[in-house]
C-alpha cells in the first residue's frame, strides 16, 4: 500500500483543496492530512482561522479522498510523521517548492500545483472588500 501526507491549515475549505487533496491521493492508496492545530497556527503561523481545529478537522473527514487527520503541532514533526507512518510520497502545493526537499532522504516529496484563481486569502480579501462596499 501506497501511503501519501499533506500538510495544512485547510481554513474555509474550498475547491482548491479539495483539487490538491484528490491529487495527492491519486499518488498512493491511503491519505494522511495533517492538520494545523489551533496553537500552531497561532503561536508559529501567525495565522487566526475561521473554523476550530475540531471544525476543520470534521471537514476534512467528510471528504472521500482523506483516509486520516491528525494534528499538525510543530514545523519538525514532519520527519517523525513520515517514519512512523511509513509515507511514500510527501505531497504540498508548489508555493512551497524547495522547502520541503530535505525529506527525499526519507520518502518522495511531490509539489503539486496550486489551483490559480482560488485561496483561503483571496476568499477573506474579497470578504472584507464586499463589506466595505456594503459598509461603506
Amino acid at each position: 500500500m501506497k501511503r501519501v501526507i499533506t500538510y495544512g491549515t485547510f481554513d474555509l475549505l474550498h475547491y482548491g483543496h479539495i483539487n490538491l487533496l484528490r491529487r495527492a491521493k491519486a499518488l498512493g492508496d491511503y491519505l494522511i492530512v495533517v492538520l494545523s492545530s489551533d496553537e500552531f497556527n497561532s503561536i508559529e503561523k501567525g495565522k487566526t482561522t475561521y473554523f476550530t481545529y475540531e471544525e476543520r478537522k470534521k471537514l476534512l473527514e467528510a471528504i472521500r479522498y482523506v483516509d486520516l487527520v491528525i494534528p499538525e503541532n510543530n514545523w519538525e514533526q514532519k520527519v517523525s510523521d513520515v517514519q512512523e507512518y511509513k509515507i511514500d510520497n510527501f505531497v504540498m502545493g508548489d508555493d512551497w517548492k524547495g522547502k520541503f526537499d530535505f525529506l527525499n532522504d526519507y520518502c518522495q516529496v511531490v509539489y503539486l500545483e496550486r489551483t490559480p484563481e482560488i485561496s483561503t486569502t483571496k476568499i477573506k480579501e474579497d470578504l472584507q472588500l464586499n463589506s466595505e462596499k456594503r459598509n461603506g
